[in-house]
């Protein structure tokens, strides 16, 4: 009975994790850009295949929970499952210790968790896991191997087609602050605005004794209770200083949508246009250009109706005007933050559309509507 229940529950979180990445499987590409990164793991030869490599784990994981569920070929579900939650474990438990990947993406935007909160969920995946490695034999196959295969090739078949849709498309459903009916503005207020308690962060000091050599670590709080700038012979090694929160508190979802128009501020005069059509491209040497002529019908009917269409790219300035050129695009481009752009769309390029900043639309050019501006 315990095995069953492990096996249930296992399978089950499996196949939610999948299925939630698989809804944004570019949102898991750009996590594992986060890892392969040179500060962290170093693997800057995966980086272009991070989006593959994306979809391949999260249909593996969907494809392992429900091979558990129904009981198909369980010494290889099993092993292959204890395989990954020991990679998954490594990548949380790195990110804890060293604090270099604040969020695993283990649940993609939906339910963001601490790399600690990981790293615990990992551990008790693995316990469940090697438990039911040690008791496999209880588990029963629920159809013959014939028809197991065919429900694995089936589960297969819908989630290759689900990841297609999405990436040619745009997610199904938008976890994050730029999600449609959002406003940014309101997702810009701290907490002191809003009147919220906002989390609480300590500096951390390593004092060290010039005399004896002996070291202690205190925070900032303690070090102005204790007075420790008076304490003789010790001082603080401020090559190993950092910061730690202490208290978890509102912090406001949006904190760099910044926009620059050829050196100027233009945040605040975009956010409070009646309606503007943002053209985003996080960066255009890696954009769709097959889609741009889709942006520039669009672009043309918008501007034709009276409404601003502004760009907006990470991209340097240089590049820009040679890809316009390419491309065709009529509109200038202003600059904003790699990372933010790939938030607020998850196109390259995509179209936004802004009402005094709340998001009234998007889409993945291959679907702007014909007559929107009618």
């Amino acid at each position: 009975m315990i095995t069953h229940i492990f096996r249930i529950f296992v399978g089950g979180l499996f196949i939610f994790s999948g299925l939630v990445k698989l809804n944004d499987p570019m949102g898991m590409a750009f996590k594992l850009h986060d890892y392969f990164a040179p500060d962290v793991l170093n693997l800057p030869f995966l980086v272009p295949i991070a989006l593959p490599l994306a979809v391949v784990i999260v249909i593996a994981e969907v494809l392992l929970g429900v091979a558990l569920l129904i009981g198909f070929k369980p010494k290889l579900t099993i092993g292959l499952l204890l395989a990954m939650i020991v990679f998954f474990t490594f990548l949380t438990f790195y990110s804890a210790w060293f604090d270099k990947v604040t969020d695993c993406g283990c649940f993609g935007d939906a339910i963001p968790l601490t790399p600690w909160q990981s790293f615990t969920k990992d551990i008790v995946l693995l316990v469940l896991i090697l438990w039911l490695l040690r008791f496999r034999k209880n588990i029963k196959p629920m159809f013959t191997p014939k028809v197991g295969a065919l429900v694995m090739g089936l589960t297969l078949l819908v989630n290759a087609g689900i990841a297609r849709h999405v990436l040619r498309h745009l997610p199904f459903i938008d976890f994050r602050p730029y999600a449609i009916g959002k406003s940014i503005p309101e997702g810009m207020k701290s907490a002191e605005e809003l009147g919220l308690e906002p989390p609480k962060h300590v500096t951390v000091y390593t004092m060290v004794n010039e005399a004896t050599g002996e070291e202690t670590v205190v925070d900032s709080d303690i070090y102005v209770s204790e007075r420790w700038w008076e304490k003789e012979g010790w001082a603080i090694d401020s090559d190993r200083t950092t910061s730690k929160k202490v208290r978890d508190g509102y912090e406001a979802p949006i904190h760099d949508f910044v926009i620059d128009l050829e050196g100027e501020d233009i945040t605040d005069e975009v956010l409070n246009m009646d309606k503007v059509v943002l053209v985003i491209s996080y960066d255009m040497e890696k954009s769709h250009g097959k889609l741009y002529p889709h942006v520039n019908r669009f672009v043309e009917a918008a501007e034709n109706a009276g409404v601003t269409v502004l760009g907006i790219t990470a991209t340097s300035a240089s590049k820009v005007e040679v890809l316009r050129h390419e491309y065709q695009i009529p509109i200038p481009f202003a600059t904003a933050d790699q990372t933010t752009l790939k938030t607020i769309v998850r196109a390259n390029p995509g179209v936004v559309i802004l009402e005094r900043g709340v998001v009234v639309d998007k889409w993945n050019p291959r679907d702007l509507p014909e007559g929107y501006f009618k």
